[in-house]
Formats: C-alpha cells, sequence, structure tokens
C-alpha cells in the first residue's frame, strides 16, 4: 500500500546517508570541520546557503552536507523513489506539511518524540506543532508558515466606494459591487480549479475536516468532502464564478499572473509568502496600489485563522544517526542570525512564536505596500491563531481529484453539491483500494 500513496513514480534515486543523492562527497557547500559526524540534508530555501555555513562555522561536533534536490514534486518524486528502494534518501528532507502524512505511510520519516523533540515544542505556535504531529508522534520541526490573508488593490476599492470587506458575505456583495462599477471589467478575484493547498485553507475555516488519520492507526483513515461545511465552501465558490463575478484561471499560470497584475483582479487570498511574487508581475500596473488585510470570515464574531503553505524538517528512516539529525533539524534555525537570514533571505515566516512576537519581525516594513506593517497588521495574529489541521494520507491524488470534480463544477456539468459528492466517493473509492479502512 504505502509505495503508491505519494501519487508519483519514476525519477532516480539519490543516496541516502550513503548514496549518490545524498552523498558525502557532493555537497553543493563547504564541509568546515573535517572528521566529525555529518547530516545529509536536501532542502530548497533561498537562504539555505548561508544558513547552512553559519550552522557549520559555529559546530564542531557535527556538520551539513546540503544538496538542493528540487522543489515540490521534483523533489518529492526523487525522495519517494529512495524511500521505496530503501536507499539514496538523505538524513534530513524539507518537506511541506501537507506531505508529511504521505511519507508516513510509506514509513520514510522517523518519529521524532524518541530523539528528543518534545523540549523544543515550546519555541513553535500552536498550528505549527499540530502540522507536524500525527498520533503520538512528531515527524518534522517546523520551519516557516503561511498565514493566509486577503491582498487587495487599495486604489480600485477606493475608487469605486467599496469597503474593504471582512466577511464572505461582504466580499460577495463587494464582488457585485466592483462588476457593476466596472461593467464587468474588474473583478473581486479569482477561483482557480487547481487551488489545493488554497482550497484546503478554504475548507478548514468552514468547519471541514477533510481527513482524520492517526499514524498510530495508519490503515484507518475518516474521510469528510461533502459533508455541510465543506459543501458551503463549494458552493459559495462556484456561484461567485457562475455569476461572472470571479475569474476561474488556474493557478501559478501567465493568464493569471497578467490579469492580477493589471487589475482585472482586485485581491488575492493567498499568504503572506505571496508578498514577493505581486511585485514582479510583468504586465504589473505601475499605479497600483496594495495592500494586505485580514481574510474574510464566516462569523467575525467567531474569526477561524487558517495556513496554506510553509515547510518542514524531517528525518528519513535511512538517516545514520537519527538522533543526531533530529538535533541538526530542530537547531539549524535556532540562532538569531539563521532566523534573520530565513526572513531577510529566505523570505520565510516562521514557525517560531517567539519570532513571529518580536519587535524587530512586527515593525518591519515592506516598501511596496506603502511601508505597511503586514507582519504585525495582518500575518503575525493570523499565525498565532492557527490551530493547525490534519492532512491526508494521499496528497496528489486528493489535490487531482479536488481539481476534477471543481472544473466539472466551474463547466456546469454537475453542482457545487454534486461535485462534493463526487469527490467524497472517489476519495473512498482510492483509499480503499489502497487498503484503507474508511471509517
Amino acid at each position: 500500500m504505502a509505495a503508491t500513496l505519494v501519487g508519483c513514480t519514476g525519477g532516480g534515486g539519490g543516496g541516502g546517508g550513503g548514496g549518490a543523492g545524498a552523498s558525502k562527497e557532493n555537497c553543493s557547500n563547504e564541509i568546515q570541520v573535517q572528521d566529525v559526524p555529518v547530516v545529509t540534508y536536501w532542502g530548497w530555501n533561498e537562504d539555505t546557503s548561508q544558513t547552512v555555513d553559519n550552522f557549520n562555522a559555529s559546530h564542531d561536533d557535527v556538520q551539513i552536507c546540503w544538496t538542493n534536490a528540487g522543489q515540490g514534486g521534483d523533489a518529492y518524486t526523487k525522495l519517494a523513489t529512495a524511500i521505496q528502494s530503501k536507499s539514496g534518501a538523505p538524513d534530513m528532507v524539507q518537506i511541506e506539511y501537507d506531505w508529511l502524512n504521505s511519507f508516513i505511510m510509506q514509513r520514510g520519516l522517523v518519529d521524532m518524540t524518541e530523539h528528543g523533540i518534545e523540549e523544543h515544542k515550546d519555541r513553535f505556535t500552536e498550528g505549527a506543532w499540530r502540522d507536524v504531529s500525527s498520533g503520538d508522534g512528531v515527524f518534522a520541526v517546523p520551519v516557516d508558515l503561511g498565514p493566509v490573508g486577503m491582498w487587495y488593490r487599495a486604489d480600485l476599492f477606493e475608487q469605486h466606494g467599496i469597503a474593504v470587506p471582512t466577511t464572505w458575505d461582504e466580499y460577495a456583495a463587494a464582488a457585485q459591487q466592483l462588476s457593476d462599477a466596472t461593467g464587468g471589467e474588474t473583478l473581486i478575484g479569482n477561483f482557480a480549479p487547481n487551488g489545493q493547498g488554497q482550497h484546503y485553507a478554504f475548507l478548514d475555516q468552514a468547519g471541514a475536516v477533510p481527513f482524520d488519520f492517526d499514524s498510530g492507526k495508519p490503515e484507518e483513515l475518516g474521510i469528510a468532502v461533502n459533508d455541510e461545511a465543506s459543501k458551503k465552501v463549494f458552493s459559495y465558490w462556484v456561484d461567485l464564478a457562475n455569476k461572472g463575478l470571479v475569474g476561474t484561471d488556474q493557478a501559478w499560470t501567465p493568464e493569471f499572473n497578467t490579469a492580477l497584475g493589471t487589475g482585472r483582479y482586485a485581491t488575492a487570498i493567498y499568504p503572506v509568502w505571496y508578498n514577493i511574487h505581486i511585485p514582479s508581475f510583468e504586465d504589473g500596473d505601475p499605479n497600483a496600489v496594495w495592500r494586505a488585510a485580514p481574510i474574510p470570515q464566516w462569523d467575525a464574531a467567531s474569526p477561524k485563522q487558517v495556513n496554506w503553505g510553509g515547510s518542514t524538517l524531517a528525518v528519513t528512516t535511512q538517516a545514520t544517526d537519527p538522533e543526531l539529525a533530529t538535533t541538526v533539524a530542530a537547531e539549524l534555525y535556532e540562532p538569531e542570525e539563521n532566523k534573520k537570514l530565513g526572513v531577510e533571505v529566505g523570505g520565510l515566516f516562521l514557525a517560531d512564536s517567539e519570532m513571529i512576537e518580536s519587535e524587530y519581525f512586527q515593525n518591519l516594513e515592506y516598501d511596496f505596500y506603502g511601508g505597511q506593517q503586514i507582519n504585525k497588521e495582518v500575518f503575525g495574529p493570523a499565525a498565532l491563531a492557527y490551530e493547525g489541521v490534519t492532512f491526508g494520507p494521499f496528497t496528489q491524488y486528493f489535490y487531482d481529484e479536488m481539481q476534477r470534480v471543481l472544473s466539472e463544477a466551474i463547466e456546469g456539468n454537475v453542482d457545487a453539491s454534486g461535485a462534493a459528492d463526487e469527490l467524497q466517493e472517489s476519495l473512498e473509492t482510492y483509499a480503499a483500494e489502497q487498503g484503507f479502512a474508511v471509517k
């Protein structure tokens, strides 16, 4: 069962503790102290080269050998192949939160509770710690988060006399106002069928629990994507799309970037890390005034904050010394210098509570956003209030199927409720085929 769960195949496996892809002789960085244990590491953050160098310079008892093995799907294909072949995985690896359970199911990750990780728990936000935990185990060290807010065109809202929405009802009303004022030329935003992490965040905010998974009982799986909360989310967005009040461009495409950059879309319900993308659009409106606001709520009296993205440091079951690798993972972003490198060079929103609440981080001003202190005003409070979620054990299949049924709903082949039912049936069938007892 486990070999099929990542949903990606092929690729050449790289070496683990002693294999080719994670070889101690094939580092992207310089080993500064010889004849000490070396922890091999696959990661992709922009700050990693400097962060690793700092770690190695400050340690005479252990060194990190870092390799950029790619990001996202490419990296996960290599890791899955290495785990399945029982050779080629690194000691320590960067993994996004929503992929952890897929690799736990492959028995590819070490339970860090056996190696003292609990003593570091208080450093991290509640939500981040829950996201790396399963059952009684902890399977990664949180690095960064993606608290979600609303990036919006303040100039367009002001021009058309539209208040910044604080609830989803207000967002829908603002969508209608904006469309009416511009003859449909400007839309409030976009609902991408391939939104993946965004859709999961929307479901979480509405109170849905798509998966009930516990690493202590890995053969059991609860699935609920056609409950009342899930259908409310799907119906809301499909209704806006059907009315022509939001676009339906696929995310991460030139079409979406152009629409957002030129003012076709007035908002993007995206995480804090999207702040670096908005200024980079080649077709960006030079007169655009962008700002950040909290994500709209279903119930303003009971706000629910959500997360999309961010990554962790996990230790693989091929690690030469799992306890040492766990210590390295916990300590890599512990020094103040490396925290600031993560923020300033890596563009990371660290899952470190002390950093989030620090004067340094709270008072950072972002020139492109008019000097707005987005960490203090929007994303810091969202990260601290985020409670965490449970992800499923077959991430890629779930995302692919959700994209398929939402596309069908947008095209009018099925209504939103029917799409949710179809998704539920598909996931239950797939889970049973993979050997799960569906609860």
